[in-house]
Protein backbone atom coordinates (compact mmCIF):
# COMPACT_ATOMS: atom_id res chain seq x y z
CA UNK A 1 0.00 0.00 0.00
CA UNK A 2 1.76 3.39 -1.07
CA UNK A 3 1.58 6.11 1.45
CA UNK A 4 1.95 9.83 0.67
CA UNK A 5 4.94 11.11 1.42
CA UNK A 6 3.32 13.68 4.12
CA UNK A 7 2.58 10.71 6.23
CA UNK A 8 6.08 9.08 5.79
CA UNK A 9 7.86 12.33 7.05
CA UNK A 10 6.05 12.31 10.05
CA UNK A 11 8.38 10.23 11.63
CA UNK A 12 11.63 12.12 12.71
CA UNK A 13 14.18 9.15 11.87
CA UNK A 14 12.20 8.36 8.66
CA UNK A 15 10.01 5.23 8.01
CA UNK A 16 11.17 2.23 6.93
CA UNK A 17 9.86 -1.36 6.15
CA UNK A 18 11.01 -4.78 5.30
CA UNK A 19 10.45 -6.39 2.04
CA UNK A 20 10.82 -10.16 1.52
CA UNK A 21 12.63 -9.79 -1.91
CA UNK A 22 16.52 -8.82 -3.11
CA UNK A 23 15.26 -5.38 -4.43
CA UNK A 24 15.01 -4.09 -6.94
CA UNK A 25 14.00 -7.84 -8.38
CA UNK A 26 10.41 -8.27 -7.36
CA UNK A 27 8.91 -4.92 -6.13
CA UNK A 28 5.27 -5.61 -4.85
CA UNK A 29 2.85 -7.57 -3.42
CA UNK A 30 3.60 -11.07 -3.94
CA UNK A 31 7.54 -11.00 -3.93
CA UNK A 32 7.89 -14.80 -2.54
CA UNK A 33 5.62 -16.13 -5.40
CA UNK A 34 7.34 -14.32 -8.00
CA UNK A 35 10.91 -15.64 -6.88
CA UNK A 36 9.25 -19.45 -6.93
CA UNK A 37 7.63 -18.37 -10.46
CA UNK A 38 10.96 -17.19 -11.67
CA UNK A 39 12.62 -20.37 -10.56
CA UNK A 40 15.33 -18.15 -8.74
CA UNK A 41 16.22 -20.77 -6.48
CA UNK A 42 17.17 -18.14 -3.59
CA UNK A 43 14.76 -15.18 -2.43
CA UNK A 44 16.05 -12.43 0.06
CA UNK A 45 14.80 -10.01 2.20
CA UNK A 46 15.88 -6.16 2.29
CA UNK A 47 15.48 -3.63 5.04
CA UNK A 48 14.68 -0.29 3.14
CA UNK A 49 13.66 3.43 3.78
CA UNK A 50 10.46 3.73 2.48
CA UNK A 51 9.13 6.84 -0.08
CA UNK A 52 5.90 7.64 -1.66
CA UNK A 53 6.74 4.87 -4.64
CA UNK A 54 6.24 0.99 -3.69
CA UNK A 55 9.43 -0.51 -2.72
CA UNK A 56 11.90 1.94 -4.35
CA UNK A 57 13.66 3.56 -1.20
CA UNK A 58 17.35 3.34 -0.28
CA UNK A 59 18.54 0.01 1.01
CA UNK A 60 19.43 -0.42 4.32
CA UNK A 61 19.95 -4.30 5.22
CA UNK A 62 19.76 -6.88 3.02
CA UNK A 63 20.64 -10.78 2.52
CA UNK A 64 19.93 -13.67 0.71
CA UNK A 65 18.31 -16.99 1.83
CA UNK A 66 17.87 -20.12 -0.29
CA UNK A 67 15.08 -21.75 -1.26
CA UNK A 68 14.04 -25.51 -0.26
CA UNK A 69 12.63 -28.09 -1.97
CA UNK A 70 9.50 -28.29 0.90
CA UNK A 71 9.23 -24.91 1.19
CA UNK A 72 6.08 -24.49 0.24
CA UNK A 73 3.80 -22.29 2.27
CA UNK A 74 4.47 -18.78 4.25
CA UNK A 75 4.75 -20.95 7.42
CA UNK A 76 7.70 -22.57 6.26
CA UNK A 77 9.66 -19.47 4.26
CA UNK A 78 7.76 -17.17 7.94
CA UNK A 79 10.59 -18.50 10.16
CA UNK A 80 13.69 -18.04 7.80
CA UNK A 81 12.26 -14.44 7.16
CA UNK A 82 12.23 -13.31 10.64
CA UNK A 83 15.56 -15.19 11.98
CA UNK A 84 17.32 -13.04 8.30
CA UNK A 85 15.72 -9.96 9.08
CA UNK A 86 16.28 -9.60 12.72
CA UNK A 87 19.98 -10.50 12.23
CA UNK A 88 20.27 -7.60 9.74
CA UNK A 89 18.24 -5.44 12.41
CA UNK A 90 20.98 -3.54 14.29
CA UNK A 91 22.41 -2.17 11.76
CA UNK A 92 19.45 -0.95 10.05
CA UNK A 93 18.68 0.81 12.97
CA UNK A 94 22.47 2.08 13.63
CA UNK A 95 22.23 3.35 9.61
CA UNK A 96 18.99 5.27 10.72
CA UNK A 97 19.96 6.64 13.70
CA UNK A 98 22.47 7.98 11.74
CA UNK A 99 20.51 9.53 9.24
CA UNK A 100 21.75 7.31 6.48
CA UNK A 101 19.61 7.46 3.58
CA UNK A 102 20.64 4.30 2.07
CA UNK A 103 22.00 2.72 -0.84
CA UNK A 104 20.03 4.11 -3.95
CA UNK A 105 18.00 1.18 -5.88
CA UNK A 106 19.45 0.78 -9.74
CA UNK A 107 16.74 0.53 -12.23
CA UNK A 108 18.55 -1.83 -13.88
CA UNK A 109 17.28 -5.54 -12.42
CA UNK A 110 14.16 -4.20 -10.87
CA UNK A 111 10.41 -6.13 -11.61
CA UNK A 112 7.35 -5.84 -10.29
CA UNK A 113 5.63 -8.69 -8.87
CA UNK A 114 1.90 -8.26 -9.05
CA UNK A 115 -0.82 -10.36 -8.64
CA UNK A 116 -1.49 -12.66 -11.16
CA UNK A 117 -3.74 -12.57 -13.59
CA UNK A 118 -2.94 -14.57 -16.91
CA UNK A 119 -5.01 -17.95 -17.08
CA UNK A 120 -2.35 -19.65 -18.65
CA UNK A 121 -0.11 -19.24 -15.33
CA UNK A 122 -3.22 -21.05 -13.48
CA UNK A 123 -3.36 -24.18 -15.84
CA UNK A 124 -0.54 -27.06 -15.50
CA UNK A 125 0.45 -28.29 -18.60
CA UNK A 126 2.21 -31.79 -17.42
CA UNK A 127 4.71 -31.62 -20.58
CA UNK A 128 6.91 -29.19 -18.28
CA UNK A 129 9.61 -29.81 -16.27
CA UNK A 130 8.76 -31.47 -12.72
CA UNK A 131 10.46 -28.50 -11.12
CA UNK A 132 8.85 -26.08 -12.63
CA UNK A 133 5.35 -27.16 -12.29
CA UNK A 134 6.13 -28.33 -8.53
CA UNK A 135 7.45 -23.79 -8.23
CA UNK A 136 3.79 -23.39 -10.00
CA UNK A 137 2.28 -24.91 -7.39
CA UNK A 138 4.25 -23.31 -4.10
CA UNK A 139 3.91 -19.82 -6.06
CA UNK A 140 -0.24 -20.31 -6.42
CA UNK A 141 0.57 -21.14 -2.48
CA UNK A 142 2.36 -17.73 -1.39
CA UNK A 143 -0.59 -15.24 -3.30
CA UNK A 144 -3.62 -13.99 -1.89
CA UNK A 145 -6.63 -13.55 -4.41
CA UNK A 146 -7.97 -10.33 -5.24
CA UNK A 147 -8.89 -11.58 -8.83
CA UNK A 148 -10.42 -13.81 -10.52
CA UNK A 149 -7.99 -16.47 -11.74
CA UNK A 150 -7.37 -19.59 -9.59
CA UNK A 151 -4.89 -21.83 -9.89
CA UNK A 152 -2.99 -23.63 -10.12
CA UNK A 153 -5.61 -25.78 -11.69
CA UNK A 154 -4.52 -29.35 -13.37
CA UNK A 155 -6.57 -31.66 -15.43
CA UNK A 156 -6.34 -35.90 -13.96
CA UNK A 157 -8.43 -38.55 -15.69
CA UNK A 158 -11.46 -35.74 -16.79
CA UNK A 159 -11.26 -34.16 -13.04
CA UNK A 160 -10.20 -30.89 -12.84
CA UNK A 161 -8.32 -30.11 -9.78
CA UNK A 162 -6.40 -27.43 -7.84
CA UNK A 163 -3.22 -28.35 -6.87
CA UNK A 164 -2.41 -27.58 -2.78
CA UNK A 165 0.88 -29.19 -2.12
CA UNK A 166 3.23 -31.28 -4.41
CA UNK A 167 6.36 -33.04 -3.91
CA UNK A 168 10.07 -33.54 -5.66
CA UNK A 169 10.03 -36.80 -3.57
CA UNK A 170 7.88 -39.40 -2.76
CA UNK A 171 6.32 -38.95 0.84
CA UNK A 172 5.67 -42.82 1.12
CA UNK A 173 1.70 -41.57 2.23
CA UNK A 174 0.18 -42.61 -0.96
CA UNK A 175 0.38 -39.58 -2.89
CA UNK A 176 -0.43 -39.72 -6.24
CA UNK A 177 2.51 -39.78 -8.81
CA UNK A 178 2.46 -38.04 -11.93
CA UNK A 179 4.91 -37.95 -14.75
CA UNK A 180 5.86 -34.89 -15.83
CA UNK A 181 7.89 -33.85 -18.73
CA UNK A 182 11.17 -34.88 -17.16
CA UNK A 183 10.72 -36.85 -14.02
CA UNK A 184 8.06 -37.84 -11.40
CA UNK A 185 5.92 -35.51 -8.95
CA UNK A 186 3.69 -36.22 -5.99
CA UNK A 187 0.37 -34.73 -5.86
CA UNK A 188 0.37 -34.56 -1.80
CA UNK A 189 -2.96 -32.20 -1.53
CA UNK A 190 -5.52 -31.36 -3.87
CA UNK A 191 -8.97 -29.94 -3.88
CA UNK A 192 -11.28 -30.96 -6.54
CA UNK A 193 -13.14 -28.03 -8.91
CA UNK A 194 -16.13 -30.80 -9.98
CA UNK A 195 -19.33 -27.82 -10.46
CA UNK A 196 -22.18 -28.51 -8.88
CA UNK A 197 -25.17 -29.32 -10.56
Amino acid sequence: MKLPQAALDVARLGSINLHPALLPRHRGPIPLAWALRDGDGRFGITWHRMDAELDTGGILGQTSIPIEDDDIMITDFGPKIGTAAFGLLPQVLERVAAGDPGDAQSEEGASWAGHFEDDEYARVDWSQPVRRIHDQVRAWNLTFVLTDVVGPVAELDGERLRLVRTSLRDPGDGSRRIECGDGPLWIVESQSLRESS
